[in-house]
């Protein structure tokens, strides 16, 4: 089972000012996986208080993955990518370049993002733009791949035995 934390970045959400929308989504999809939503929280749009958040929760080692939703826009307040970036070992590009594909068939407006992925210890890292829509579009095309990368990160599957298993080509 995938034990998984949902850090919403919104300084409105934050001060209480707006509901939470796009981590409900979130846990909404990830029922489709087997996963229990361990840790939940939101915070401001504050690269330190950000990066200390996703360095705390992937340190403490229960957390397989950490999704965030929010701050990855252009806007002087969206720093969750710098702040993804600052803290992590590896970097996993295939994550966002999968979600701005996806999400160009809906919208221009996809390239905007800034979305990031990458790996802290033995924890999966992705950023999720903060509208609800863009949330459920990226986790549509994202989801699949998900577990396989906690297993890979975990050292549960290698790449030699996804070779036996025929998960990808063995040249």
């Amino acid at each position: 089972m995938l034990k998984v934390g949902i850090l919403t970045i919104s300084d409105k959400g934050a001060q209480g000012q707006r509901q939470d929308k796009s981590g409900k989504v979130i846990r909404d999809k990830l029922s489709l996986l087997e996963s229990q939503v361990i840790k939940y929280e939101i915070v401001p749009d504050e690269m330190e208080v950000i990066s200390h958040k996703l360095a705390q929760w992937a340190d403490e080692g229960n957390t397989d993955v950490i999704i965030t939703t929010g701050g990855t826009g252009l806007s002087q307040r969206d720093v969750t990518p710098e702040a993804t970036l600052s803290i992590v070992d590896k970097v996993v590009p295939g994550f966002a370049e999968a979600m701005r594909t996806k999400s160009l068939n809906q919208t221009p407006m996809a390239m905007l993002s800034r979305a990031t992925a990458g790996v802290r210890g033995k924890c999966l890292i992705i950023n999720l733009p903060g509208s609800p829509r863009a949330v459920s579009e990226c986790l549509e095309v994202i989801l699949p791949a998900i577990p396989h990368a906690v297993e890979i990160i975990k050292g549960v599957v290698t790449e030699h035995s996804c070779k036996r298993q025929g998960l990808i080509n063995a040249n």
